[in-house]
């Protein structure tokens, strides 16, 4: 896997710290067929309080990604790749389950990689639907979608744009900025 390691906020991570995050990263190489197909994008990110790091990891259908803060980079990296083996397991048992027939997919993770599924379903805490809820969408501007998603109190709401008229999720970020997806 090819590991791309760069900083933001006049961050510029050193030699040692693209190594460290280079051979972390070959621990996940198991988890794909075609590991040298693919590039992990690695952002590092320095601020007073907290170092966070951002690994994503796209391939052909989905986009892997984490996002982590700890007091170091090294363990900010560390805590990445945790949370985006979990990640990869859990997806990859869902696709073995429920979509493994659907071409394209289920060849980018390795038939042997080595790891124990019956111990992660244990620790995953997440994988049921227990609620579904149904919602009317209703014409407004991404202003007003977020009125209402913070006087809701959520993190994230659903809209039809008023401007487009296309279907829209307005999100509020771990940054505490506002984010907006759009169906095409």
């Amino acid at each position: 896997m090819k590991v791309s390691v760069r900083g933001k906020n006049k961050f510029e991570p050193s030699d040692a710290i693209r190594n460290y995050a280079s051979n972390k990263m070959q621990r996940i190489n198991v988890y794909f067929a075609f590991h040298d197909q693919l590039t992990a994008n690695v952002l590092c990110k320095v601020y007073d309080d907290y170092q966070e790091v951002e690994i994503t990891i796209p391939t052909k259908h989905v986009i892997l990604r984490a996002e982590v803060k700890a007091q170091t980079i090294y363990g900010a990296i560390d805590l990445a790749i945790d949370k985006l083996e979990n990640q990869i397991v859990k997806h990859k048992s869902k696709i073995y389950n429920s979509i493994k027939q659907r071409e394209g997919i289920s060849k980018y993770y390795a038939e042997n990689s080595d790891f124990d599924l019956e111990a992660l379903k244990a620790e995953v805490k997440a994988t049921n639907l227990v609620r579904s809820k149904s919602v009317t969408l209703e014409p407004m501007t991404p202003d007003d979608a977020i009125m209402q998603m913070e006087m809701l109190g959520h993190d994230f709401f659903i809209f039809l744009n008023s401007l487009t008229s296309k279907t829209c999720v307005v999100s509020l970020r771990e940054d505490n900025d506002y984010g907006i997806i759009e169906t095409k």
